[in-house]
């Protein structure tokens, strides 16, 4: 029976940005959900991938790597926010390489300015040979 370990990546006081449970050869990130500053949601969007980005690349790891998102956007407006957000995703994952994704629009955020939040999960095999 392969025994699991949990690494804490990014520890803030009373939750860490992203934690990395390994078993065996596989290597899972759980990755809190990202926000990401500026003054309208092309920004903040820009600015979430960009923090995303950054806690992958803390645990040796790239949106390739990423299967699955969730992502939440204040006061959801699909025809003049989807677009905005699908083209800021495909800036930073490419056209070919979509994670399983759910988008829900919410009243609010953690903090009155967040417009977007993002988390995700990513799984890194063999991860001790790379």
């Amino acid at each position: 029976m392969s025994r699991i370990s949990k690494e804490y990546c990014s520890p803030n006081e009373g939750f860490s940005q992203t934690v990395a449970v390994t078993t065996g050869s596989i290597k899972t990130l759980y990755i809190s959900g990202q926000i990401g500053e500026g003054i309208d949601l092309e920004m903040q969007t820009r600015a979430t991938f960009k923090n995303l980005e950054n806690e992958l690349k803390t645990c040796k790891a790239t949106f390739k790597d990423v299967v699955k998102m969730n992502t939440y956007i204040v006061n959801l407006n699909p025809e003049i926010d989807l677009p905005i957000f699908r083209q800021v995703r495909k800036e930073f994952l490419g056209y070919d390489n979509y994670p399983a994704s759910t988008l829900v629009g919410v009243q609010t955020l953690g903090k009155k300015e967040w417009l977007i939040e993002i988390e995700a999960i990513a799984v890194l095999a063999n991860h001790e040979n790379s």
